[in-house]
Formats: C-alpha cells, sequence, structure tokens
C-alpha cells in the first residue's frame, strides 16, 4: 500500500482517522476498492468497515439486484 500526504486546511476539523474513513468510504461507494481493501485501508476489519458505512451515508448493499445477486452468489 502507498502513503500520500495531503496538505488539509488547519481549520477544517477532523481527526485523521475520519478523514481516512471518509476516502475509504468515497472509493469504495464508487466501486473503486472493495469492502475488504477499504477496511484495510483504514485498519479496520471488514465486518467492522461494514458496521461504520450507515454513519457516512454509504448503503453496504447494492442497489442493483443484479450487483446484490452476484454479492449473494460470492458469499
Amino acid at each position: 500500500m502507498r502513503t500520500i500526504q495531503l496538505n488539509v486546511p488547519d481549520n477544517l476539523d477532523l481527526k485523521d482517522y475520519d478523514f481516512s474513513m471518509i476516502v475509504a468510504v468515497k472509493l469504495y461507494e464508487e466501486a473503486k476498492l472493495s469492502a475488504g481493501q477499504a477496511a484495510e485501508m483504514v485498519g479496520l476489519s471488514k465486518r467492522a468497515f461494514i458496521e461504520m458505512l450507515g454513519k457516512y451515508g454509504v448503503f453496504a448493499f447494492s442497489q442493483s439486484v443484479l450487483d446484490l445477486q452476484s454479492d449473494i452468489k460470492n458469499a
């Protein structure tokens, strides 16, 4: 895994963990990362990451029936 350095304004009142979660959740939401990859990015188990998705307004399951069927098949 690579590390990226970002310059974040001082007035942005977010802890490093929260910032990492926002990025990981967004990448998961856009299907750029799997739940496991996103969880690893923030140092959580896959289950813990999935449980946190609701806090960030993201559904754990795809809204597409075909995607959901595929998720069930691959579970």
